[in-house]
């Protein structure tokens, strides 16, 4: 029987041909230690050229394409392709790895920093080394400097400006003074001075520069015309070295790397060469590494003698290499490409087969041409000189083989025809008379010699010996070939008889060695990872010294050192290289002649994968789907939520039978444990249980941390975690790859991750000595980690064959660890070698825990052994037994000698988990104490409760009857061994006997005290599913069985005396009346029947008289009584099972999604509202109230726990907030309807503008305009619905203005001097103080606007691309005056559209970060943390989900879906960094951040009798945990943590829209809709307990009913309006003063400019004509027209205004009463633009009817139409009178123009102001004036 393991001897990579210069540059470079590093292949190359040494670095696992050395020359770092690419960084000199970056790319790393989404190819990035935080890439056609700013990169275009062509920048380095040098393709330099190119230097090499190197002595440039250039630190150029003039020089040699060290210079060329040039010996470069170039390597060949290696490429050279120096020893360059190579017998000949199909004969002495053949026309793939040197077999592609006589010249001998595909191996016989060969097809042909006749006859081929062994099939090596495959994917393999060895290359870049022969399939063997892609050929050296493989891709060769096995062992001490990739090949183990029995619990838990048919993850989505039903259902009113509720008190259960090491005391002497999706604290003392309830399903693993305070839960879907220091957690996966992850678990974050194993992996311990260690342990399975970066690198525990590993820990030193095994030995290892081993257990040993003196362990022999402390004695066993249970025992061991699956120690006991659900305490001298138990594994479904006793029965499939205790003593009282699992109980109405139900279709009735058997009957084959007692006497007995039949008994005589047949299905429950007469019956396929006892006849009785029966019990779940139990996700969830109060006041109800849910009695209408507890983590089977209805009994199905549930009523309950979830679907009635919480609600914040670049042009032309504006017109323009046609056009560098004639200086550049408008009619809380006063900040359009109030200058904010929707300031004096402002955007990618948050300085403006989100559509609420680090975002998107982000570092710290409908606002409390409140539609959270998870409690509303959910607005906060919300109808909720105490009931008529906390005295300030009154207004100030407040009255001319935002200052109340008015307000005497104005409606159509000062009149579509006064700043007056304006304009001498109205009309008003002199309504349609003739006698108007009309204006106010133009081909946009008033134009101006950015949505107009001061712009929806100072060029 051969060996099946794997060999014993290994392989050491010792040298590595080659350099990859093509399609990778700048990959060269000195360290600090003047090696050189490069890469080849997926190897790192670390090359000592003193020494001549090479180091490797191996990593990575495909192909390198990218290098970066660190500035400190230390540290490399590498970038691979591949599907999931990773970075490494890796020191230089130890060449291990330092740090693993993984999930940022896809395809491949092109240059190391990243690659850009691909969508530039892009060539070259640089970090400058001179300013922090900004790089510059370049690529095709541009070089875009970036500036990383939050966690948002963003990128300028270079500006090449007229100084240079746009043209592809390959290079780049980086100097001081914001000075950029780039290569360009035409081979300029560039040279660039922030963004813009200041000059070129022309022509610095031929054609395009690759590289570029920069140095303390200046740069390095090298181009594809074979020069390199140094130049000094000022970019003046010092010398020019050509290599092609250089005595290594050839023509077409392309410099693709180039490194300056002092006076040496490093090169790398596209032919995988590396030059080193010293500068003063400039014409002897010296060639130091070279390889084939670019081309696939096929060709491979070994001398016979010496220590020679022949290579051949596509390349077309043919190379002679020295395996002993390291170095090429000749080459020569043929016609064709080579693709396969053999040396003679005597070495004095070598053949080179060619691609084209001739073969060539060279001396190897001097590499002259012997013969040239060419026989066929296709590719030669093998050659082979026979034994005896007599003849060459030549294999080609066109399927035969042709034998040579050498001696003749090479005269064909012969011909092989036999294959039917193309030749790939050949072996010659050791005689020379027989050629086997290898074809495509996969067949294995033999060949008498030399005549080429095909041997048939096998039995002639017995005796045959082969000199060589190169073929891939054959028995021989049966053994490479995967178990179950047939794929060709082994290209090359040689066997070593010597050693009995076997060496393959295949097409996944792994070389593998196996032991020879290798007969079964699936071998095991040894891999080494070193080339990237396939490796084409493998060959031995001539002595066995050295593996040679060559790449076909990478086209370098490798040469392996060759470690024999008895070398092998003293090599052990040398550090093993270190790869990402095991050694050891994991697959095959059906070979296995030897192996142990596997034991079945092992087998159970290897095989527990935890799938859920329905995770509660995925129940939003289902909600989701069911919304639409509830809208039909909101019509009827749904049933309240019960007022009672439940509180977790006792659980019987704990998880032994899949989970180990879960049991640990605590610091005071708590036992901590977890069973289903609780986490259980048990004081032994007091008999009592604490829960930690914050998972939602099966908790599979706990680890307490190492000072035992803090204990951590994984649950299903992870598996193991460990503590070490207490700063780190380790978890492992159940996933395929059961992934292992280090997390700092303060922070939430991930450190580290790693793939684990194949095979499940049972443990993880992090050394508690170096944090950065840890092991793991599971089948076949033991491996020591460290961690590097964000990866572990893993060593695999060296013992022969790896055992399952069941448990592991850390002994007293660091190095030594301690692991158990399946078999129950203990293997005991230092650092990774194994030292001895000691038998402990009989079979598996689950468990050990590590003392300070000794060890613990215990295993399925049931037996708890103490040892000393290196395991040489045992000091002491502990059986455990029933016989030793101590009397203080809470119930009674199931059997003797139970499996332990848990041990742990402590306060002088040992704590010990058995498989059976049992927790004991045994203690140091010997007496055990029960002190938790519950079932065994397999699902309880049975439960009952005693008719007057607080005792329950339970029964399982783990075929047991119990008996519990409900008082408190909690324990189980009796046990029953059942012959079968069972599914239902009943006890009988005296309570003196029990019924119970099994699986096999009978069931018994035994006597409840002493649970002997009174009778027993099998009558069915089907599990009996409910047994039920008939009420009083309990003189019947129901049976209901699975085969859809109800059995009815008399207990009495023992007969069956009816059988109540008529069912479709498996009937789930039954209940009796209360005269013992009526039964009944659900069944699976939902139906609801009714028998009559006892002969069991169907009846058939309405709905309505249902309801009327007494029931003695109700446990049925259909019907129409309790029809409100269904959850509308109903397909998938099944109600399992009901319970009915004794006072028919509560139904339980248990669903399949592990919830138990308390409804009102009875449960009429769908949908019913409920309270909703979280305990069970899979399916509750069953509920029972017990006798007196103070609790509740439940039964999880695969959990197997009992529940014990105590009821409080509502008297107990104000008392401690409940721990209940209200029920999901809110009620329909939201507090009523206000139109502008509706417009705010829907309103669909478009992007009106993409980056600086791209500006979307959004507007309606008015023939398209509806007559009235329709409803998204008011609501701002829905993207995309509309042509992109703006009513100005692009703003030109010179408006051609009325006064045509004179010659005017240019205007170069327009400056933003004033904005007039703030956003107030649907952002809110955007209006704040800054510097104790001076100054207010608010926003509008895209423009963040910072106000001086004494000098009421404005600054701008001008770095947001579109409309700011909220704006918040940091209050932590450590960042005074830092703001965050959100801004619309797109898509959620995180790309340049999507939306994002910048944080910056008000007074200086400058950005402090850039947070680009994932919330598309627009971030609506930011707001900072107490200590203002932290910032919270509330987006938009559908699921308007919440981040927190670290704003300095830009990371994103935790994300959440908030709410299905929208947020509006969510602030953190003002005392915290942690919680914070959301508020929204029919909304109310109260969040709280836990590491790296947000963690919410709705508000619970059941506390106050009328509270229904509304929708909230706003919220504020008060001391002691109060937060008070303000809804939509005008009342203001108040919250003590998350309950409802009261209700303020009006404090304002309308909506409260804003409220706003005085950190410095806690008073409130409350905004709302109020009309101004005696006692109210829309503005209050409250105090700090919202019990008083007092109300101000906004007088400001006008009446003010609507607040949107409030801030409070120094005795002052910044208030923001509705009507786009911001004002400030006198608390002591109400005094207001309006700071800002605008107009409230968009969009503002019409402009007017007055001909000699600088005011000028807008209109907008709120009626409102106003005039505003650029230098005084601000409004004089507006006029109220009662319709919405279109068109303004000025008279020439400035008199007279004549505005154009949306309805037709238009109106002619006197400037200096503004009284009207005339109006006039022709036309039906909006008026688009109205002028003056020059000369003031013609009034022109022209509407969206495509027609002007011109009035005579010298007769007088009645305005005669004297004209009309007719023939307009479209709507009018805008005209100009000529300047003798005969002509009027239409206008579009195209010229070549800046652009200006400040407007968010469309512009719809343009003036400029007399003389040409300044522009006014108007904005469409953003319903704001912007003032631009005109820049005029110098004359």
């Amino acid at each position: 029987m051969a060996d099946r393991t794997a060999p014993n001897c290994h392989l050491r990579l010792e040298w590595v041909y080659g350099y990859r210069g093509h399609q990778c540059r700048n990959n060269l470079y000195y360290t600090a230690a003047k090696e050189i590093v490069y890469f080849v292949a997926g190897v790192g190359v670390v090359y000592n050229t003193r020494e001549h040494k090479q180091k490797f670095y191996l990593g990575h696992n495909d192909d390198i394409i990218s290098l970066a050395l660190h500035p400190e020359r230390v540290l490399v770092a590498t970038g691979q392709v591949g599907k999931e690419p990773y970075i490494c960084v890796w020191d230089s000199y130890t060449v291990q790895t330092v740090s693993i970056l993984k999930d940022m790319h896809t395809h491949g790393i092109s240059c190391l920093a990243f690659d850009l989404d691909g969508q530039v190819s892009i060539f070259d990035i640089s970090w400058d080394l001179y300013q922090q935080s900004k790089l510059v890439s370049c690529g095709v056609k541009h070089i875009k400097f970036w500036s990383l700013c939050g966690n948002a990169l963003t990128p300028k275009r270079g500006m090449f400006g007229k100084t240079g062509d746009l043209q592809t920048i390959l290079c780049l380095a980086c100097a001081k003074d914001e000075i950029t040098y780039s290569g360009a393709l035409n081979g300029d330099i560039y040279v660039w001075k922030g963004i813009s190119l200041i000059r070129t230097v022309q022509g610095a090499h031929g054609s395009g520069i690759f590289s570029m190197n920069a140095c303390e002595e200046g740069f390095a440039t090298g181009g594809r015309d074979g020069c390199i250039r140094l130049w000094d630190l000022n970019f003046k150029p010092i010398t020019v070295i050509d290599l092609r003039e250089t005595d290594q020089g050839y023509k077409g040699l392309s410099v693709r790397s180039v490194c300056w060290r002092g006076d040496h210079i490093l090169v790398g060329t596209q032919d995988s060469e590396i030059f080193e040039v010293v500068v003063h010996d400039r014409t002897k470069p010296f060639l130091i590494m070279q390889g084939h170039c670019e081309g696939e390597l096929w060709a491979l060949a070994v001398h016979p003698t010496k220590p020679l290696a022949m290579t051949g490429s596509d390349d077309r050279s043919v190379r002679i290499w020295s395996l002993v120096d390291h170095a090429l020893i000749a080459r020569c360059n043929m016609e064709e490409p080579i693709r396969c190579a053999a040396v003679s017998t005597d070495g004095i000949h070598l053949a080179l087969g060619m691609k084209d199909g001739s073969f060539t004969v060279l001396r190897v002495r001097d590499m002259t041409e012997v013969v040239h053949i060419k026989d066929r026309k296709e590719a030669i793939h093998e050659l082979k000189y026979s034994p005896d040197g007599a003849h060459l077999a030549v294999g080609s592609n066109d399927n035969s083989v042709d034998i040579y006589g050498v001696v003749q010249r090479y005269k064909k001998a012969g011909e092989c025809v036999g294959s039917s595909s193309f030749i790939t191996h050949m072996d010659w016989s050791t005689d020379s008379k027989y050629l086997q060969t290898n074809d495509g097809n996969g067949r294995r042909l033999f060949y008498k010699m030399p005549s080429g006749k095909e041997v048939t006859n096998r039995e002639e081929l017995k005796l045959v010996q082969w000199s060589s062994w190169t073929c891939v099939l054959g028995p021989e090596v049966n053994g490479i070939w995967p178990k179950y495959s047939d794929i060709n994917d082994i290209n090359s393999v040689e066997a070593n008889f010597n050693s009995q060895v076997l060496v393959t290359a295949d097409d996944y870049g792994l070389v593998k060695l196996f032991r020879y022969p290798c007969v079964r399939k699936g071998a095991k063997f040894k891999k080494y990872l070193g080339h990237s892609a396939h490796i084409t050929n493998v060959r031995w050296s001539h002595d066995y010294q050295w593996v040679i493989t060559i790449g076909g891709a990478d086209h370098s060769v490798f040469q392996w050192k060759f470690v024999p096995e008895r070398k092998s062992k003293e090599t052990l001490h040398l550090a093993p290289q270190e790869t990402l990739v095991d050694s050891h090949s994991e697959e095959s183990d059906s070979d296995q002649s030897d192996v142990p029995e596997m034991d079945s619990e092992i087998e159970q838990e290897t095989q527990l994968t935890y799938r859920r048919q329905v995770y509660k993850e995925d129940l939003p989505q289902l909600k989701e789907q069911c919304k639409e039903k509830h809208r039909a259902m909101a019509m009827k009113k749904r049933e309240r939520a019960p007022a009672s509720g439940l509180r977790l008190h006792f659980i019987h259960g704990y998880r032994g039978y899949d989970c180990r090491s879960n049991l640990f005391y605590t610091q005071t002497g708590e036992i901590v444990y977890h069973v289903a999706a609780v986490g259980v604290v048990y004081n032994r003392q007091q008999n009592t249980q604490r829960f930690y309830l914050g998972h939602d399903d099966d908790i599979l693993c706990l680890a307490i941390h190492p000072i035992k305070d803090y204990v951590a839960t994984g649950q299903s879907r992870m598996m193991s975690v460990s503590a070490a220091d207490g700063k780190r957690l380790a978890s492992v996966g159940l996933d395929d790859n059961h992934t292992i992850v280090l997390w700092e678990w303060r922070k939430g974050e991930k450190l580290s991750t790693i793939r684990g194993s194949k095979d499940k992996i049972f443990v993880i311990k992090i050394n508690p000595y170096m944090p950065d260690k840890l092991i793991t342990a599971g089948v076949k399975h033991m491996k020591f980690w460290h961690r590097a970066g964000g990866g572990l690198i893993g060593k695999k525990g060296s013992m022969g064959k790896t055992e399952t590993m069941m448990c592991a820990v850390y002994g007293w030193t660091e190095e030594m660890v301690f692991s158990g095994t399946c078999t129950g030995d203990i293997c005991i290892w230092r650092d990774m070698f194994l030292v001895k081993t000691v038998k402990a257990h009989d079979g598996p040993m689950f468990s050990m825990h590590a003392l300070e003196k000794g060890f613990v362990t215990g295993g399925k022999d049931g037996i708890v052994a103490l040892w000393d402390d290196t395991f040489e004695r045992c000091l002491k066993t502990y059986a455990i037994k029933r016989a030793v249970l101590a009397p203080g025992s809470k119930g009674l061991l199931l059997e003797d000698n139970p499996s332990i699956r848990a041990i742990s120690l402590g306060h002088g006991h040992i704590l010990v988990g058995t498989k059976n659900g049992e927790i004991l305490e045994v203690e140091k001298n010997g007496p055990i104490t029960l002190l938790v138990q519950g079932h065994m594994e397999g699902e309880v479904w049975g439960l009952a409760t005693h008719p007057h006793l607080p005792l329950c029965a339970t029964v399982s499939d783990d075929k047991t009857l119990r008996i519990w205790d409900l008082s408190p003593s909690h324990c189980m009282l009796a046990v029953r061994k059942l012959k079968k699992g069972g599914r239902c109980c009943c006890f009988s109405p005296d309570g003196k006997a029990l019924a119970v139900g099994l699986n096999d279709g009978s069931f018994l009735i035994v006597n409840a005290d002493t649970l002997e058997d009174l009778v027993s009957f099998h009558h069915r084959k089907d599990i009996i599913s409910d047994i039920r007692f008939s009420p009083v006497t309990g003189k019947y007995l129901a049976v209901a069985s699975g085969d859809s039949l109800v059995d009815i008994y008399n207990v009495m005589s023992s007969k069956r005396v009816g059988v109540c047949k008529g069912s479709m299905n498996y009937i789930t429950h039954l209940d009796w009346d209360k005269r013992g007469k009526l039964l009944q019956v659900n069944t699976s396929a939902k139906e609801q029947l009714f028998f009559e006892a006892p002969r069991g006849k169907k009846q058939t009785i309405p709905a309505t008289e249902v309801d009327k029966i007494d029931w003695s019990t109700w446990t049925c779940v259909l019907g129409s009584s309790c029809e409100g139990i269904w959850p509308a996700v109903s397909e998938v969830t099944e109600v399992t099972s009901a319970c009915l109060s004794n006072d028919r006041k509560l139904l339980a109800t248990g669903d399949d999604l592990g919830y138990v849910k308390l409804f009102k009695y009875p449960v009429k209408g769908k949908y019913a509202k409920f309270k909703r507890y979280m305990a069970h983590s899979t399916h509750v089977t069953n509920v029972r109230w017990s006798h007196d209805d103070s609790l509740l009994a439940s039964v999880g199905g695969f959990d197997t726990c009992l529940m014990i549930w105590s009821h409080e009523t509502e008297g107990r309950r104000e008392a401690r907030q409940c721990d209940s979830e209200e029920s999901d679907i809110e009620s329909e009635d939201d507090g009523g309807y206000d139109s502008d919480v509706t417009r705010e609600n829907e309103i669909i914040y478009v992007i009106k503008a993409l980056s600086t670049n791209v500006r979307l042009m959004t507007g309606v032309k008015p023939h398209l305009q509806l007559k009235e504006p329709s409803v998204d017109e008011r609501q701002g323009v829905v993207r995309g619905s509309r042509p992109p046609v703006s009513r100005a056009p692009p703003m030109p560098e010179k408006l051609q203005t009325n006064n045509v004639g004179k010659k005017k200086r240019p205007i170069e550049d327009l400056v933003l001097e004033l904005v007039f408008g703030y956003r107030g009619n649907d952002c809110r809380n955007n209006v704040h103080y800054l510097n104790e006063g001076a100054d207010i900040i608010y926003h509008t359009a895209s423009v963040g606007v910072v106000l001086n109030l004494t000098t009421a200058c404005q600054s701008f904010y001008l770095e947001h691309s579109d409309d700011i929707l909220c704006l918040t300031i940091n209050q932590h004096p450590k960042f005074p005056n830092v703001v965050a402002t959100g801004q619309v955007g797109d898509a959620g990618d995180m790309s340049a559209t999507s939306p994002s948050i910048h944080v910056w300085e008000a007074m200086n403006k400058q950005t402090l970060s850039v947070l680009r989100c994932h919330h598309s559509r627009g971030v609506c609420s930011v707001s900072f943390s107490a200590t203002g680090k932290l910032l919270l975002s509330v987006g938009l998107d559908p699921q308007h989900s919440l981040t927190i982000w670290k704003w300095q570092e830009g990371a994103k710290v935790a994300c959440r879906a908030g709410h299905t409908q929208r947020i509006f606002v969510a602030e953190f409390r003002p005392d915290s960094d942690t919680q914070f409140v959301s508020v929204g539609i029919k909304h109310v959270r109260f969040w709280t951040l836990a590491g790296k998870a947000l963690l919410s409690k709705k508000g619970v509303l059941s506390s106050i009798e009328e509270a229904r959910m509304q929708t909230m607005l706003s919220v504020a906060f008060g001391a002691n945990n109060l937060t008070f919300t303000g809804t939509i109808s005008g009342d203001v909720c108040v919250w003590k943590e998350h309950v409802l105490v009261r209700i303020v009931a009006k404090a304002h008529t309308g909506p409260v829209f804003t409220m706003y906390t005085t950190l410095r005295d806690g008073l409130i300030v409350t905004g709302g809709k109020e009309r101004p009154s005696k006692e109210g207004g829309a503005l209050k100030l409250w105090d700090q307990e919202l019990k008083r407040c007092r109300a101000f009255r906004l007088e400001t001319g006008q009446i003010i009913d609507c607040v949107r935002s409030v801030c409070r200052g120094k005795g002052k109340i910044l208030v923001g309006t509705r009507n786009a008015e911001i004002i400030e307000v006198g608390e002591k005497n109400a005094a207001c003063n309006i700071l800002v104005n605008g107009h409230m409606d968009g969009p503002i159509w019409g402009l007017g400019a007055h001909p000699t000062r600088d005011v000028f009149l807008s209109a907008a579509e709120d009626g409102t004509v106003r005039l505003w006064d650029i230098s005084e700043r601000k409004m004089l007056n507006k006029v109220n027209l009662g319709h919405p304006a279109r068109a303004v304009s000025y008279s020439p001498e400035g008199d007279m205004v004549a505005i154009g109205m949306k309805n037709g009309e238009f109106i002619i008003l006197l400037v200096t009463s503004l009284k009207i002199w005339g109006k006039k309504r022709d036309q039906r349609s909006a008026i688009q633009d109205i002028r003056f003739s020059p000369d003031s006698r013609y009034l022109a108007v022209g509407s969206s009817e495509n027609a002007v009309d011109f009035y005579d204006l010298t007769l007088g106010p009645q305005l005669n139409r004297i004209n009309c133009c007719r023939d307009i081909p479209s709507f009018v946009m805008q005209m100009d009178f000529s300047a003798d008033s005969c002509y009027v134009q239409n206008l579009f101006p195209q010229a070549k123009h800046k652009r200006f950015l400040g407007h968010s949505a469309h512009l719809t107009n343009i003036r400029f102001t007399s003389g040409d001061r300044f522009v006014v712009s108007a904005g469409g929806d953003d319903r704001s004036l912007f003032v631009w100072r005109c820049v005029h060029a110098p004359h």
